[in-house]
This record gives C-alpha cells, structure tokens and sequence, in this order.
C-alpha cells in the first residue's frame, strides 16, 4: 500500500505515527513545505512570554523520528498539484526547484490552515507579522525585543494570550478588534466582562468594535495602526485574527464547506474514494448542532489524525464528534468552555436558556475556598446540554471535560443534576457546582393537593 501524505502539523503527525505502527508493509512518503513539523502552535504566546525557555519542547515529533519508523519524509516540498482520479501528485522542491511526480493508493490531506490576512492599505509594512508556526514565533521574539508599542489585531485565544505575553515583558500593548467583546466566540459576556476589566488593571488598551483600515508608517516600516474609530502606535504588529483552512489543491475534487473546510465523514473520508483529511483543513462534525462546522483546535487535529490511520484499510473506529472544547489561562484566571455559549445557541436560531451558579467550590470551613463561575446553556424544548463555561482562580477546568462528555452523550439538566460525584472537603461541596446547576434548571414541580 503506498500512502501520500500532505502536510505534517498535528493531524499530519498523527495519521502517519499511527499509519505506520499499523501498516509496517505500508510505502509512505511526507510532504512537507516548512524546514519543521509537528510544532505546537498553541505554545507560541508561552514561548514568546518567556515561560518556555527551550523551544524543543514545542515539537512532539521530528523527520528523524519518523525516518526510524520507515517514513521517507521530504521536507521543504510544497506539493503542487493533486489529480484524485489518477491518484497522482506533483510536487516541487522549495531549496533546488526541482519537480517531481508521485503516485499513491492512499492519500492523506493534512494541509492544515493559514491566518488570514486582509487586504488592508499598508500590509505590506515591515514588522506586520503573523502568528501560526516556529518560524513566525522567532520572528517576534526577534522584533518584539526592540518594540516599545505592540498592537494586537484579532481578541481571539491567539491574541489574548500574546498581549499578556507582551504586557509581562514591559510592553506597552493595544488589543484591536472588531468584535464589541474578547474572546466572542468563545464565551457570553459574564465571562468576558470580567476578562477585560482584568487586561485594562494590567495597562494593556482595548480597542474592541473598531476595525482596522489601514497601516501607516516611515522608511517602510509600520508606525500607526488605523482603525474606524482612532490610531494607535505601533512598533510592531500581529495580525492573529483568524484561520482558513488550506485546501486548494483539492477544490473541485473533494465535497467541501463555503469557506473550503473539506468534508469528511465519521471514518474520516472525503467524497473521493481513498482520499482521507483530518485537522484544521476539515470540517468537523458539531454535536451540539449536529452539523458540520469549522472549528480548528489541535484537540480535533490529533484525534482525527490518529482516526484516519485505523480507517485507512477499512471502516473500523467512528469519529464522535467534537464539542470544540478548549481552555485558556489569562494572569490568575483559569478558563475553559465546551460547546455553545448563550449567545451562539441565539444566533443559530435556537432557543436556549442558561443556568448561571457563584458559589465556593469548596465549604467555607476551609482555609481557601475561591469562588467558581459555571454556566450551563440547555435547549428549552428538549432539555439537551448545549454548551458550558467555567471560570475560577482555582484550577477547576477539568469540569469542562465532564460536560462535553454530557453534550457527546446527548444527557439533559435534570441528569446532571444527579450525576454521581464525589465529595470531599479539600475538594469539592456535597452538591458538586456541576449538580447544582443541574439542580438549577429543575422544572417547578406543581404542588399536588391532598384528599
């Protein structure tokens, strides 16, 4: 079996590591066009904060690494063009030009995304960088060292992360987006309020419901940062205001979404007989709505990696789904969400309602007992768990994974409200919060007479 595999980041890594453990007989070849691969782009605000110190770190895997498992692994090759029908590829070596043809039985489509970067006026600018792989994280720790003022476009995790990062090394930061709030997609408003307000004590300036519209500057290096409302002062910029996926070679050839997500089903096959995608190049099944959507989260990428390798021969493991669970910590804040917020369930017409509970995670005759934000979104009609976000001085994220196991298995608010769970005082309360706002949501029960 001869098995082409494009691309090699989180789902890349995956499917191959696995593919060839499973298919030691299998011929496999990688292409990939950076000089790395498998590094883990979600630590690039860590890195660039200081708290990493060893790069090395953020790579899970290396060519050598897969070299011991038989890969032949041709790195700096963008490969070019895809003829799904021919099972054929053409690919060009970026260091000597050189051209070269392929053939395959399998082909594996792990190509990943990139940053969008709109058309603005003075794009072109020096010291305007992206942030995505190794190479862009270098780049602003080089630049980052000289820059007085730093402005971030796009309040996504990415840049949130960056300006705390920015902000800890004595930067003087800006935070633009069109959004009227941070992290929009992400959380409702009882979370981000209380985010903001705590990005404005530590001096960083927030420019939320303003869009960029152009970049200014001297000796073609970027100094303002334009938007619809005001400018800002900018040594150095970072345009982190979102992804799209990477699939033009197949367009045409493969069923994808509107933005070019490619779609897979729960085996992780495309519309085309033995071609199979994973990662942020896809489309992921989303349970809360249960539709497809384009969520790319490294958590989807590893797991639908691994998901193509067992179903590359035959149909064997289902993919479940995804919640698009994620967490985030910004200063003393831990956070974490999994499926809809309040305000996605409205704006995808469905009617949902939430309980919101404050309360000590733990008893009050304890020594420390911080407060905890939990939120739970239900659908009104069916009682369905849609979503949930947590928020607490106390690392207590793990919470958010047992909800997103309560939305894969389709569970309601009355369930959650008896769920067994534990309890012991250096932990928890007798009525877990989780119970509790289950507990929450009860109906009223009407009081029956007696005869």
């Amino acid at each position: 079996m001869k098995v082409a595999v494009i691309g090699c980041t989180h789902a890349g890594t995956a499917a191959i590591v696995n593919t060839a453990k499973l298919y030691p007989e299998a011929e496999i070849t990688v292409y990939e066009r950076n000089d790395n691969i498998s590094f883990l782009s979600c630590g690039i605000a860590l890195y660039v904060g200081g708290m990493v110190k060893d790069p090395q770190g953020l790579f899970y895997s290396s060519p050598a690494q897969l070299a011991e498992l038989g890969v032949n692994t041709k790195m700096r090759h963008e490969v070019t063009a895809v003829d799904t029908a021919a099972k054929t590829l053409k690919a060009r070596n970026l260091e000597t030009g050189e051209e070269l043809t392929d053939t395959f039985d399998k082909l594996i489509v792990t190509t990943g995304s990139w940053p969008i970067i709109p058309k603005f006026e003075g794009i072109e600018l020096e010291n305007i960088l992206l942030s995505k792989n190794f190479n862009h994280s270098n780049t602003i720790i080089e630049k980052a060292e000289q820059a007085k003022n730093i402005v971030v476009v796009g309040a996504g995790y990415i840049g949130v992360e960056l300006v705390e990062a920015f902000q800890l090394n004595g930067k003087q930061v800006t935070l633009i987006d069109a959004e009227d709030r941070i992290l929009s997609k992400y959380l409702d408003a009882e979370y981000t309020d209380k985010i903001e307000a705590s990005l404005h004590e530590h001096g960083i300036t927030l420019a939320l419901g303003e869009k960029v519209t152009k970049f200014t500057g001297e000796h073609g290096k970027v100094g303002q940062v334009v938007t619809d409302r005001g400018q800002y002062d900018a040594d150095l910029v970072i345009m982190c205001i979102g992804f799209r996926p990477n699939t033009d070679l197949l367009k045409g050839q493969v069923d994808m979404l509107a933005n070019g997500a490619i779609i897979v089903d729960e085996y992780m096959r495309t519309s085309t007989p033995d071609v199979y995608a994973a990662g942020d190049s896809c489309a992921v099944f989303y349970n809360p709505t249960k539709k497809h959507a384009y969520i790319p989260l490294a958590t989807n990428a590893v797991r639908m990696g691994t998901l193509v390798a067992r179903n590359l021969v035959a149909p064997t493991v289902r993919y479940m789904g995804t919640q698009g669970t994620s967490g985030i910590k910004i200063y003393e804040d831990n956070i974490a969400g999994t499926g809809m917020t309040e305000t996605a369930a409205k704006d995808a017409g469905i009617e949902a309602e939430a309980v919101m509970i404050t309360d000590n995670y733990r008893p009050e005759f304890m020594p420390t007992h911080e407060p905890v934000m939990l939120k739970v979104v239900y659908e009104k009609e069916t009682r369905r768990i849609l979503g949930a976000q947590i928020m607490s001085k106390v690392d207590l994220t793990q919470s958010i994974n047992t909800i997103s196991v309560c939305i894969q298995n389709g569970m309601k608010m009355e369930e959650l409200a008896f769920v067994d769970f534990f309890f012991q005082p250096h932990y928890n309360k007798p009525w877990n919060f989780l119970n509790s706002a289950g507990l929450g949501a009860l109906p009223e029960v009407p009081v029956r007479e007696t005869v």
